[in-house]
Formats: C-alpha cells, sequence, structure tokens
C-alpha cells in the first residue's frame, strides 16, 4: 500500500517502537531523509546518517585486528566497529534519548555492502558487537521503476524490514509548507499547478526535475528575492528545469499587477483584482503568508471575497502557520459560517 508523507512518520513510529526497521521507497526527491531527521528531531535521538553506495563492506564489518599479538599460541583476529555505529558498551550523547541510523541509498548500494549491512539490520550487530538498546535504524532507497541505481533486496531482507512506499501528495506537501516557512509564490503556484509539485520522468533530458527537495531549494533561493526578473530565469531552470521553471517565473510576473499588502490593508473591502483563477491563487498565497495577530481581522475581510475554496485554502495556511490568529474575531466568525467547508 501506497501512503503520503504526511502519514509516513505515524507509520514509522509504530514500526520504530516494535523494535523493527522501517524500509522507505519512493521516486527521488520526496523527501525520505527529511523525514528521517524529522523524526530524530522530535523523538531526541541522534541521527547517524550512512549513505551505504558510498560504503565499504569493511565499513560495516569493522577492521580486522590481531588479539594476544604477544602470544602466538593465544594468537586470535578479532574486528573493530566503525565508531558511526553506537555499540552496547558506549554511553548515550548528552541531550538525546538514543541514536537513529539512517541508512540511505540502500538498494543502490552494490551488492557485497548490502550483503555485509545485513548483519546490522537484521541482527543489529556490528561484526561481532551488539549495537546499542538505544538504536533505532531506518533503510530508505528509490524504486527501481524510476531507473535509479537499484538492486533488488534479498527476500532475507525483504521478510525482515517493514516497507512504506510514499508517494507524493500536494495537499500533504502543502501542510508541510504551510508549516516550514516555505516562500508564498512557491505555495501558491504548487496550488495552482499541482501536477508540478512532482514531474519525474526517468528518461527526461533535463539537469533537474521539479520534486519536493527541489521546491524547496527554490524557496530558500528566491525568498529573498522580491521582483524575480528574467535573469534570474538560468538559476530557476537550474532548481527545477527549464519547462517548469519558465511556467513559474511566468506565475511569479503575476504579482507585479497584484495589489500589495499596503493597498489591501488600506481597503480590504474595496481593492480591485482581478478575476483569473491564477490571480486568486497568488492572493491567496499573499494573504495567507502575511496573516498576523495585528492585521488578520482586516485581511479576513479581503479573503471573504474570494470564492469558498481560496478562503478555506487561504485560512488553512494561515492558521497552521500561526495558530495565534485563531483567537482573532474575525478568524472565529468565520469559521463559525464555513464550518462545513473548513472541516471538509
Amino acid at each position: 500500500m501506497k501512503i503520503t508523507m504526511q502519514h509516513a512518520e505515524g507509520c514509522v513510529m509504530d514500526i520504530l517502537r516494535a523494535g523493527l526497521v522501517a524500509n522507505l521507497i519512493s521516486s527521488p526527491g520526496i523527501g525520505k531523509s527529511a523525514l528521517a531527521k524529522q523524526i530524530a528531531e522530535k523523538q531526541k535521538l541522534k541521527l547517524i546518517d550512512v549513505r551505504l553506495s558510498q560504503m565499504d563492506p569493511a565499513d560495516l564489518n569493522g577492521f580486522p585486528f590481531i588479539i594476544n599479538k604477544d602470544t602466538p599460541e593465544n594468537t586470535r583476529a578479532g574486528y573493530v566497529p566503525m565508531n558511526i555505529f553506537p555499540i552496547a558498551s558506549d554511553p548515550v550523547p548528552e541531550g538525546y534519548e538514543g541514536w537513529l541510523v539512517l541508512m540511505d541509498e540502500f538498494p543502490s548500494a552494490p551488492l557485497n555492502v548490502q550483503a555485509a549491512a545485513y548483519k546490522i539490520v537484521l541482527d543489529k550487530m556490528v561484526g561481532m558487537h551488539h549495537l546499542h538498546s538505544k538504536v533505532a535504524i531506518i533503510t530508505a532507497g528509490n524504486l527501481s521503476t524510476d531507473k535509479a541505481i537499484v538492486n533488488r533486496l534479498s527476500t532475507a531482507m525483504q521478510s525482515r524490514v517493514v516497507t512504506l512506499e510514499i508517494i507524493v501528495c500536494d495537499k500533504a506537501w502543502g501542510i508541510w509548507a504551510d508549516k516550514h516557512d516555505v516562500d508564498h509564490r512557491v505555495k501558491s503556484f504548487i496550488k495552482f499547478k499541482p501536477a508540478l509539485l512532482h514531474k519525474f520522468d526517468p528518461n527526461h533530458s533535463e539537469h533537474t526535475f521539479p520534486c519536493p527537495r527541489t521546491w524547496e531549494f527554490m524557496s530558500k533561493i528566491i525568498k529573498p528575492i522580491k521582483e524575480i526578473g528574467i535573469t534570474r530565469l538560468p538559476v530557476l531552470a537550474g532548481t527545477v528545469g527549464e519547462g517548469t521553471a519558465r511556467e513559474f517565473h511566468s506565475y511569479c510576473m503575476i504579482f507585479g499587477d497584484l495589489p500589495t499588502l499596503t493597498d489591501i490593508l488600506r481597503d480590504p473591502e474595496n481593492v480591485h483584482f482581478g478575476d483569473e483563477p491564477s490571480i486568486h491563487y497568488a492572493l491567496s498565497g499573499l494573504v495567507g503568508h502575511h496573516i498576523n495577530p495585528t492585521n488578520v481581522n482586516d485581511l479576513v475581510k479581503f479573503v471573504k471575497r474570494l470564492g469558498i475554496d481560496f478562503q478555506v485554502v487561504t485560512l488553512r495556511a494561515a492558521i497552521a502557520k500561526n495558530s495565534d490568529i485563531r483567537k482573532a474575531s474575525g478568524i472565529k466568525n468565520w469559521i463559525v459560517h464555513n464550518a462545513e467547508e473548513y472541516l471538509g
């Protein structure tokens, strides 16, 4: 069964609480690594990010050494585990409750590296050393159907991990974006063109493609830029691909024709704006991003002039970004009159 990123966190926590290993698979760029980081932060676990495609079997089994080298009759060989893996004798780091080992790019690793990793994943041992009891493990990788470098997991591995296939959902991503201060132009564009949140063709010829990861990059790039001129198009194209970048740039040009936030606050019930859906999406993103406890009542007056679908999108985003505005009379009254649409 396929799940969205919004539901993946709870599913992963169910698996980890049972002492099992969660195996996350998806198309590239959806946010598997970010999910592991988020879980680690919430559970106060120190994240250990292991990229298996860059590892050698010795990194996972440990390095050989000679025991009792001064007494030949008792000489034995052993393995010293790499210090990236917490073993039973290691103290839990101060400020943490344990560790989360993310074994990323698992199916992309050479088969001999995967085989060396099985002991860690299946037996929770590094060589002859047991991992610390406070270690949780997540494995992750891409889908073979996306023509990423992927080797099929063995049946031994398949039956000893709990696999979750994660898919993109624009609504779930929108909730995440509201909570992570993604630039309002990116958020409103994705609401306008949800198909462009993740447009991955394994045979694409461009250098990159639009996906949750690259849209987050886009947000970081444009956030300090008020007007995105044509000279910035190469940067946009290098982030999400040329075709998508041109569409996004054209959309951003709409913002130059919109009433400013100052115009809206000056006369929220009469300020002029057009009827094009793209304009309403843009205004929804602009207003939802800037609502705060001091201007909320005036901006709600403006929001009520949009279609009910845009009202819901705008105020949901605003409340997700700043829950304090729920206390405002304008928000309370709007929810009372639109409870069915808002809750639905």
